[in-house]
Parts: C-alpha cells; structure tokens; sequence
C-alpha cells in the first residue's frame, strides 16, 4: 500500500480494539506493515483480518504488556517477520477500579501500575535498541488527560497516566540524538470500550454519556480515530521537531 510510511513497520499494544485498532488501521492506510499486539487472540486477529481485507499486511502478537518475556518476544516477533521497528504506539492499559484512594484495592492497584506504567516502561526498554541499530524511529505513549489533572475515585489510574507523561519526557531527552522521537498523546474522553462499557461505561446510561460530553468544551466525546490521526502526525516527518511533548486530544477538557 502506498502512504507516507510505505516500506516501514509499526507495533501497535492494545490493537484489539478502540484506540489502538483505529491506530493500526491508519498505519496500515499509510502503507506501514503493521504488529497488531494484545491479551485479546480473538479481537488482535479481528483487527489484522480488517487490515489485510484493505489490502495491508499485519500480524498478530498475544502479548500481556507487564510481562517482560512477553515484551521481549513480541519485539521479537515484529523483527523477525519484517526485518525492522519504525514506529510503535505503546497503548495497552486498563481502567482498574473507581473507589477513593484510602478505599483502593491494592491487587487492583498494583495490576493498573504494572500494566499501565510498567508496560510502557518495558515496551520502550525493548523497542529502543531496535529503533537505535536502524538509526532512529518514532514512538507514541498513550497517556490521558488523567496524565496532566487530577480526577477523584481514579487513583491507580490517574497516578500511571502521569507516569507515563514523566517517563516518555525523559525517554525523549535520552534519545533525542539518536534519531528516536518520543512523545505521548493525552486522550480526553473516547468512545472506547473502556469508556463505553466498562469504567464509567457511559455507554449504557444515555445521561452518563451526556454528563461526560458535557465535561469539554466541545460537548461531545471524541472517536478513536481522531487520536489515531495524532499518532500519525507525532510519527510523521512533519513533526520532526516534536519530541518530549504530551499531545492533549481531547476538545478542550483541560482548557477549561
């Protein structure tokens, strides 16, 4: 497929579903071959089926993100079938709980950290030598909003999020002249399973999901597909310049 990333490679986490499958369309739209990486056989393979049906190519990894070995092996893997690592979104994560911080379960707490901070932690200790040994790439973290404000009942989540944005900031200034740009996306409120139906699932209760379109200044909840634009430009020759940076997507909710 021709497109702006034609010849290259990326790995996208979480590309089950929502984010990180709108992700690994667009890239697969831009003529990169694509690594499709998640717990989830049934929807990673979904994700590539769709791909391929549009004249792409992709693979599917099972792969748990605070796993060391599973990282590893899932690097591995975009390697030995594609010869390289361009580009990588690491988006895997969860929602955990929704309970005040003295009441957080610490099981909860401990599997949002490792999956959420940790996994991204692992995947760019994996994927930068790859990216330094073919002279440079471009990485996205997906952070949140909840990376750069506050929001009550989401402890373990929020605490990841701005973990993430700290981590990707100095991962950026590591590598900066390497050849490697590394930056994260701030997501406000997607229409994501994790929004729709599971955490707040706003998707089941017509006055939750307009209670938290309400919350930007827009006054609606953004699309997968508008964050996976954002990957596509932080990964693009046009944000060369761009690096350590936390992209908020997210109609103004934190303007306000």
């Amino acid at each position: 497929m021709a497109g702006q990333f034609a010849g290259k490679v990326a790995l996208v986490t979480g590309g089950a579903s929502g984010i990180g499958r709108a992700t690994a369309l667009a890239f697969a739209r831009e003529g990169a071959n694509v690594v499709v990486a998640d717990v989830s056989a049934e929807g990673g393979e979904d994700t590539v089926r769709q791909i391929k049906a549009a004249g792409g190519d992709a693979v599917f990894v099972r792969a748990d993100v605070s796993n060391s070995a599973d990282v590893q092996n899932m690097v591995k893997v975009t390697v030995d079938t594609f010869g390289r690592l361009d580009y990588a979104f690491n988006n895997a994560g969860i929602e955990g709980a929704l309970a005040p911080t003295a009441d957080y379960p610490e099981d909860v707490w401990h599997r949002v950290l490792g999956i959420n901070l940790s996994g991204v932690f692992l995947c760019m200790k994996y994927e930068i030598p790859e990216m330094v040994k073919r002279g440079g790439g471009a990485i996205v973290n997906n952070a949140s909003i909840l990376g750069l404000v506050g929001f009550a009942n989401a402890p373990a989540y929020t605490a990841a999020k701005h973990g993430v944005v700290g981590l990707t900031k100095v991962a950026a200034m590591e590598y900066a002249q390497r050849g490697i740009r590394i930056n994260a996306v701030c997501p406000g409120f997607i229409e994501t399973p994790m929004v729709m139906e599971r955490g707040v699932a706003a998707g089941k209760n017509r006055e939750v999901y307009e209670q938290i379109a309400a919350l930007s200044a827009m006054k609606r909840m953004g699309k997968p597909e508008e964050i996976a634009a954002a990957v596509m430009w932080l990964c693009s020759d046009a944000a060369s310049y761009v690096t350590g940076t936390a992209l908020t997507v997210d109609g103004a909710y934190t303007a306000q």
